[in-house]
């Protein structure tokens, strides 16, 4: 039986991802796809329903972004969010023009009358804004279902023709009763069932990967975080022993980070492991490097030379494993987004690299792949790791990375992610890490005077990381990291707190 599938027709705000993930929370599978996607390929998907993101663009310039019209009259329910929702009103004859009163952050909306979409949310409830442009006049057969004090025309449906809008963004946590408007719409609309089930997809993807695959090796490129620990097992779980996993030591690791791997997944696991010790490597290749794009297409291209490498030992490997998830080629730049930042795994990638690409994870997200981990019993503290970049702590020693700029580094992280454990706050912690700047500054140690580096702190609360909280860590905590990392490692003289959510910073700092 074939499952009920929502189509996100992507138009590139920064949002778009999360509203494909919070289709899926609601047990329903969603596809983004770009927004250009011919109408045939739309049938060919059989939606049950479609999405139109938000987007930079203004639905009334020249060349604006615009579906196929045709969608509108597919008879299936089409919800527009933010630039959709204009995009709806522009293409069946109501008007947006640029706003003299622009929309950015909370607001208040006011529910009007008896819609579908508003089923069980208050009357006046907080959501989320983002748009210059505004609809002045709304289509025949619509009418407004909701508004903000600066914007009359919030909301709106066509119910007959089964076409809602909504100018707020339902898909952030900042629209307090948003998972309540896409819950409406998915079941008090459209009708749907709600049977998307990660059991299901752990099983028809191992046994794609098995039909893929038949006889030959594939290799893994193993980091020890679950993103590609996720990946590993389940292609393990396909083909046995046909998967060597290669975990590349490249001096930009964790501390303790290769004994756990080899204690985990050789010792434990059973898995074909090689660990390819290449730090002097790697780190000759980031000398007199400053600039963090190059750094990261640098240390991506390293890895699949490295794979290649170990490939050759092992004789004709047609597949590389990798543990890709969609955040990761959203930030690397797709065909409506902007690149944010090159992921080693996506914009990193050499073009002349010699493997077929498994990436049994890429179109889901973090918690996905938790969710996955569990099913497949992999062990709790490997399945609720915090992330760890792919380029490692090349992109947490900003500009150039020496060894000695490395071995700061690790042993300050180290002190950060213990206590942050000790505390118990690692579960409710996205991310917690240090950062080493290129700087020094003035201290007085010993009643000597030093000039030494100082570390960052960075933790942060999120769902999914493309969008994320700074935490707040108990002052108590703060101070007991900052006193072990000044007293216990060596270079480093003061200590500061980043205190910038993801937007306008991002959670890395390269």
């Amino acid at each position: 039986m074939e499952k009920e599938v929502v189509l996100v027709l992507d138009f590139g705000g920064q949002y778009n991802q999360l509203i494909a993930r919070r289709v899926r929370e609601l047990s329903v599978y969603s596809e983004m796809v770009p927004f250009d996607i011919s109408f045939e390929e739309v049938k060919a998907k059989k939606p049950a329903a479609i999405i139109l993101t938000g987007g930079p663009a203004s639905v009334h310039v020249i060349d604006a972004p615009a579906c196929d019209p045709r969608i509108f009259a597919m008879g299936i329910p089409v919800l527009g969010i933010c630039y959709g929702m204009q995009l709806i009103a522009q293409e069946l004859g109501g008007k947006v023009l640029s706003s003299e009163l622009r929309e950015y952050g909370r607001s208040q909306l006011t529910v009007m009358g008896d819609d579908a979409l508003f089923k069980g949310v208050s009357l006046q409830t907080q959501v989320w804004m983002s748009h210059g442009d505004s609809i002045n006049d709304i289509p025949a057969g619509f009418a407004i279902t909701a508004c903000t004090d600066n914007c009359s025309v919030a909301a709106f449906s066509n119910t007959s023709s089964q076409l809602y809008g909504v100018q707020f963004h339902p898909e952030v946590r900042h629209t307090i009763e948003g998972q309540t408007v896409l819950k409406n719409f998915l079941f008090e609309v459209c009708k749907l069932k709600g049977d998307w089930d990660l059991s299901d997809y752990i099983a028809e993807t191992i046994q794609a990967i098995r039909n893929k695959v038949g006889n030959k090796k594939v290799l893994c490129g193993l980091s020890g975080g679950v993103d590609s620990s996720v990946a590993a097992t389940m292609v393990h779980r396909a083909i046995g022993d046909q998967l060597v996993c290669v975990y590349v030591d490249n001096g930009l690791m964790r501390k303790g980070e290769t004994e756990s791997l080899i204690e985990t997944f050789k010792n434990q696991m059973h898995m074909n492991l090689i660990i390819a010790d290449v730090k002097e490597r790697f780190l000759n290749k980031l000398a007199g490097v400053s600039d963090p794009e190059q750094k990261r297409k640098i240390i991506g291209e390293e890895f699949i030379r490295v794979f290649e490498a170990e490939a050759q030992k092992l004789g004709k490997v047609d597949y590389l494993v990798q543990g890709t998830i969609y955040p990761d080629v959203v930030e690397s730049g797709t065909k409506t987004a902007h690149t944010i930042k090159s992921h080693h795994n996506v914009g990193g990638l050499p073009k002349d690299m010699q493997f077929e690409l498994i990436e049994p994870l890429r179109l889901l997200f973090k918690d996905e792949v938790r969710v996955i981990g569990e099913k497949l019993d992999i062990s709790e503290e490997i399945v609720w790791r915090q992330p760890f970049p792919g380029p490692g702590l090349g992109v947490r020693v900003l500009e150039e990375v020496t060894p000695e700029k490395v071995r700061i580094l690790q042993d300050a992280d180290y002190i950060v992610r213990e206590e942050i454990k000790k505390a118990g706050l690692d579960r409710e912690i996205w991310q917690a890490f240090a950062v080493l700047p290129p700087i020094k500054s003035v201290g007085v140690m010993g009643d000597a005077r030093t000039y030494a580096y100082p570390i960052i702190i960075r933790a942060v609360v999120s769902d999914d990381a493309m969008t994320a909280e700074w935490a707040h860590l108990p002052y108590d905590l703060l101070d007991i990291m900052a006193r072990r990392i000044v007293n216990e490692v060596r270079g480093v003289n003061r200590v500061a707190y980043d205190i910038t959510s993801k937007p306008p910073g991002t959670i890395e700092w390269e």
